[in-house]
């Protein structure tokens, strides 16, 4: 194969987290095409911000060279992963399952091709684990695995302290079985995934080892957090889907529009295909300059998700709302000295009393400019007064305040 290596690519832009047997899967990677999968649990009918991260390193491995393998959980999925979890998933049915694959395909359609060269596949674990035999399981793969190596696994540790029934806790066993799987019939010889599932992924790399003799590679990528380690793609209202039905392209593009400063270069690397010097360039401001790189990181993202012409409509809206750029946006004067939120809110009319000014923030639906107002106390200082700010009332109520 010709070109950069893609995990040269990947490391650049901030993916890889951890990678077994590094040195072996790098030149493998550079010499010929290698079939890779990621594994998607279809507990609803949309993808959301969680996934985006994996659907765009599929992306990058596809377009060097590299073939996608999408498997959905429709087995494991009746169990559902540990992970992270402190309770059990509910049992989907196959038309469920079978229409949230549907829907998914078609989601994941707009970062990757599944036609062509290196056309990626969808397959669904249950039409190999529904009818597994347990005791010829058990003696073929479950000998290979330690209790006592597992029990070390992070995935496991929280739940033991509330209780772990066996039923999970032989997710990883089916994990690893799938890879294996995949490899006799696929040739896949790589497993992907978030960080959070290294110990799952790495069980399947190992499984493939010892019972193959062959090479398998594990790889997992940071998951997408915000610069105090806590996930993205979740709001007041719940997560960010993909699905347009679920979070509108507007509401959507504002979600990347207000990421905070300190994130915004790490996504526009993760989660843009833009040149890393265009990036650096666009992000080497930390003052008020750093707004063009979330305007572009929202477009992007946006056009990516929802297609160029949507993303267009969301940024005319939002420059309309948010950047004092529409001419029919209502001004309000406040007398000087008036800072709290709620004063503000009622001086200029857009609340009749003090208790619905205080019920509409705690409903989240209060901003001042591109922050949300989160409590009572929230003042604007004389400074932004002075020049101005756009108090937002939901999402049809704006108002351009200024200090009298």
């Amino acid at each position: 194969m010709n070109g950069t290596n893609i995990m040269d690519t990947l490391k650049a832009r901030g993916f890889i987290k951890q990678v077994v047997f590094e040195d072996e899967l790098y030149e493998l990677l550079g010499k010929e095409s290698v079939p890779f999968y990621i594994g998607f649990d279809p507990t609803a009918d949309s993808l959301h911000v969680g996934h985006f991260l994996a659907l765009m390193a599929m992306s990058h491995m596809q377009k060097a060279g590299h073939r996608p393998i999408v498997l959905i959980g429709g087995g494991t999925g009746k169990i559902g992963d540990p992970s992270g979890r402190t309770d059990m998933r509910r049992m989907m049915t196959n038309e469920t399952i079978k229409h949230n694959c549907e829907c998914f395909k078609k989601q994941m359609s707009r970062f990757f091709s599944f036609d062509g060269e290196n056309a990626a596949i969808m397959v669904n674990n249950a039409d190999w684990l529904d009818n597994l035999n347990f005791l010829e399981f058990m003696r073929d793969i479950g000998a290979n695995f330690s209790v006592n190596k597992m029990l070390t696994a992070e995935c496991f540790k929280t739940r033991m302290e509330r209780g772990l029934s066996f039923f999970e806790f032989s997710y990883m066993l089916l994990q690893a079985y799938d890879f294996l799987y995949l490899f006799k019939h696929y040739g896949c010889k790589l497993e992907c995934g978030g960080d959070d599932q290294w110990s799952n992924i790495l069980a399947g790399a190992d499984l493939i080892r010892r019972k193959e003799g062959a090479p398998a590679f594990a790889m997992t990528f940071a998951l997408l957090t915000t610069s105090e380690g806590k996930k993205m793609g979740k709001t007041q209202a719940g997560a960010v889907w993909l699905d347009p039905a679920k979070t509108s392209p507007y509401d959507f593009y504002q979600y990347w529009r207000n990421t905070a400063d300190a994130d915004v270069e790490k996504c526009l690397k993760l989660l843009t295909f833009m040149d890393l010097d265009e990036i650096a360039e666009l992000c080497k401001y930390r003052d008020e300059r750093i707004n063009a790189a979330k305007e572009r990181l929202a477009y992007e993202v946006t056009a990516i998700v929802h297609g160029k012409d949507e993303a267009d409509k969301a940024q005319a809206q939002a420059r309309a709302a948010f950047g004092g750029q529409g001419d029919d946006m209502p001004e309000a004067v406040v007398a000087k000295g008036v800072n709290n939120i709620i004063d503000i809110m009622c001086a200029v009319g857009v609340c009749k009393s003090k208790s619905e000014a205080r019920n509409l923030i705690t409903g989240g639906g209060v901003k001042v400019d591109e922050e949300k107002v989160e409590g009572f106390d929230y003042t604007v200082s004389d400074e932004k007064l002075a020049q101005g700010v756009v108090l937002h009332k939901g999402k049809k109520v704006h108002v351009r305040v200024k200090a009298q």
